[in-house]
């Protein structure tokens, strides 16, 4: 599953991008001009593609009404290893 999370912290090609309180590592090399403060699209550990704050966060409540309020913090657990 591809969630957003939001970028944190960047060093090189990984960022640390957080959701619901869960942190991992992915990658942001794919996407040119990738800051702290953006909500990028994370797959497999990859960010994928870049989402304007309002977009990440209605993708985040879409998320939680699907599947329930725990559903962000099971999303940002399961995805990225």
């Amino acid at each position: 599953m591809a969630i957003p999370m939001k970028v944190v912290e960047i060093e090189g090609p990984v960022a640390q991008v957080e959701e619901a309180g869960v942190r991992r590592a992915a990658r942001v090399d794919l996407i040119e001009g990738v800051k702290v403060g953006d909500y990028v699209i994370v797959h497999a550990g990859v960010a994928i593609d870049r989402l304007d704050p309002e977009e990440a966060e209605e993708t985040l409540r879409l998320f939680e009404e699907m599947m329930g309020p725990a559903s962000r913090q099971a999303a940002s657990q399961d995805e990225v290893t």
